[in-house]
């Protein structure tokens, strides 16, 4: 039976280079893969999966009210499908999550995700924490802080570089907005920023 899986890590730890380095090997030994992205990721153009090392593929979008399960049955009702190789997961709902699921199960197809699994603010996405509840492999992908401890979170920054401590939990962004460090690290910027406590949902700006 095909598997569900998840790679995460903080943010810059080199996801979207990994997922385009496995569609190469399985298009290397003639098979069949789909490429899927988040509408909303316009970073390396809209329907673009873009590494920080330069490689870019184009793939389908979807957005919050794409059913997956249904995409994807069209696309093997073309033909052979062997792979389905998703970047962003994070921004998948829980629902696409168990339509992912039932790709496996259902349709034979391995689905493997690719995201990071918690926001600026330490609060799980909805995608994540569906993923990390019921993939049937869990990969931690690693990079590290400015200290040489593994990162584990991702900071929002200003211009500056000075943390931010609100905002809303989806806003894209790269090395210019989101800094990869240790839980420590990462509490130090936002207390700094003003935050005096956490395990709540954060503030949201309006």
């Amino acid at each position: 039976m095909a598997s569900l899986y998840f790679t995460y890590s903080a943010m810059n730890a080199g996801k979207s280079t990994s997922l385009l380095q496995v569609a190469h090997n399985y298009e290397e030994r003639g098979q069949n893969v789909l490429l899927l992205t988040p509408a909303l990721d316009t970073r390396g153009g809209v329907g673009h999966i873009h590494s920080r090392l330069g490689i870019d593929r184009e793939a389908l979008t979807f957005g919050p009210e794409s059913n997956l399960f249904q995409l994807l049955s069209d696309q093997l009702a073309q033909g052979p499908l062997d792979c389905v190789l998703l970047d962003e997961a994070q921004f998948l709902s829980s629902e696409q999550v168990w339509a992912l699921a039932r790709v496996c199960d259902v349709l034979n197809v391995p689905v493997m995700c690719y995201g990071i699994r918690t926001d600026a603010f330490g609060q799980a996405f909805a995608g994540s924490a569906a993923l990390l509840a019921i993939a049937d492999k869990l990969v931690e992908m690693k990079t590290i802080c400015h200290c040489g401890r593994k990162a584990t979170m991702s900071l929002r920054v200003d211009a500056q570089g000075k943390a931010i401590a609100s905002g809303e939990q989806i806003s894209i962004g790269g090395n210019d907005r989101y800094v990869s460090c240790c839980r420590r690290h990462w509490l130090q910027a936002l207390q700094e920023a003003g935050v005096d406590s956490f395990g709540g949902a954060p503030e949201r700006s309006q």
